[in-house]
């Protein structure tokens, strides 16, 4: 069982706590209490071991020694192995849920009004991802992330969705047969209603609506009851509706988690025999100017979707281990063990033109999808001769990240740093 990360652990254990508002929200416009939501997080869930006669989506296992501790890792990946240079393709059920909250009558956060944009994303429409306009730069003392100018992303990563182009370049597979491609399903939207001491819909500075919601049964109750095929991925959607309490620790945007459900998105483990071995996200697409963007400027519609997809395609079932790492830029993660790609990266992100769907003054028109680690990264690899090459000549050779030469920090253009 993977240990959660100390500051989640709290979110977890606030979703059990009744949703009161605190002191220092106050009441703004139509009712709403007002603010602006807390540090984003994503959630990490407990894993599950898959059995080769289990049910669950196309994966293959490969291992790596690390160099620095001698030990060998095994680790499950979606698609088929790169070396084969084959395509996969992998149904996507997606359960657009549509939220009311008894705090706030009237009012409704419908994942089913987001469908649209989402599908027209990068995650599921083919992109170039040879250049970017636009990356998140390094935050400041104070956390403040500017927004600086983009460059050569991943030569010849064109005509892919988002996941294709990040498998392809950690594996140095641009230009091959090698595709892992998500074929989208919408499944009739699912009505969920949050009891006032479960969540509450809420009002940021600028007039953003967003909903906070402590409530398992938006995940849990409706898997349940849908029956969905285990050899699809699942994707709950919300429309900016986070997991947390106001009391607690706020706000996961989203999280992907393996096994049957069995209380908050728990894993029951293994699968035996034929047993069905799901895995699922639950994740919000964040309209443009929920977060405050001096501090979160590329925190928008796909980015924890992005986020979620990858670390899903990486690591699956939650169960790939590596040698423990931490870095200076993501220290809500502490030291962990886990290999998860979106989590040291979270707070980086690169443009991409086509959003003409969230409009308002504080959209851009763009898709704000994440950096993300490599499996080299995590393994230590130096050189590394797994991923494509970064963009100018390193004595590394290849990236340590999708954004490679674009991403503003030291420590992914090396091998992970130690805990």
């Amino acid at each position: 069982m993977i240990s959660l990360r100390p500051i989640v652990a709290a979110l977890v254990g606030a979703l059990a706590l009744a949703a009161v508002l605190p002191a220092q929200i106050t009441a703004a416009g139509g009712g709403l209490p007002e603010r602006y939501p807390g540090q984003p997080y994503v959630l990490t869930r407990t894993g599950a071991k898959p059995l080769s006669t289990s049910k669950t989506i196309p994966y293959w296992h490969g291992e790596f020694t690390d160099p620095t501790n001698g030990v060998t890792y095994g680790y499950n990946m979606v698609g088929a192995d790169p070396a084969t240079e084959t395509a996969t393709v992998i149904p996507v059920d997606i359960i657009p849920l549509n939220l009311t909250f008894d705090s706030a009558p009237g009012y409704a956060l419908n994942g089913s009004d987001v469908v649209a944009r989402t599908l027209a994303s990068p995650i599921f429409q083919n992109n170039d991802y040879s250049a970017t306009s636009a990356v998140s730069g390094a935050a400041d003392a104070i956390g403040r992330i500017p927004v600086v100018a983009g460059g050569p992303l991943s030569a010849g990563n064109t005509n892919v969705q988002y996941l294709d182009a990040i498998m392809r370049s950690q594996f140095n597979r641009v230009g091959t047969g090698y595709h892992v491609i998500l074929q989208p399903t919408v499944l009739p939207a699912v009505p969920v209603n949050i009891p006032t001491d479960q969540g509450l819909l809420l009002r940021n500075p600028v007039g953003v609506l967003w909903g906070l919601q402590a409530d398992p049964r938006a995940f849990d109750g409706v898997l349940a009851k849908l029956h969905l095929d285990p050899t699809h991925l699942w994707i709950l959607l919300t429309d900016n509706v986070f997991l947390g309490s106001p009391i607690g620790v706020c706000c996961a945007t989203g999280f992907h988690a393996t096994g049957l459900v069995a209380g908050r998105g728990g894993a029951q483990g293994s699968a035996q025999g034929d047993q069905p071995l799901p895995t699922w996200i639950y994740s919000a697409y964040v309209r443009p100017g929920t977060y405050n963007p001096v501090f979160r400027p590329f925190w928008s519609d796909i980015n924890t979707l992005s986020h979620e997809i990858a670390e899903w395609a990486d690591d699956p079932f939650i169960n790939n281990y590596v040698n423990p790492w931490a870095v200076s830029e993501a220290p809500e993660y502490g030291c962990t063990n886990v290999l998860e790609i979106g989590d040291p990266v979270f707070h980086l992100a690169f443009a991409l033109p086509g959003n003409s769907y969230d409009a308002g003054p504080m959209a851009d028109g763009y898709w704000h999808p994440e950096d993300e680690v490599f499996l080299p990264w995590m393994a230590r690899q130096a050189p590394n001769t797994t991923s494509q090459l970064t963009q100018q000549p390193s004595a590394f050779g290849g990236r340590y990240s999708f954004m490679g030469d674009l991403n503003p920090y030291p420590d992914f253009h090396r091998p992970a740093p130690g805990c």
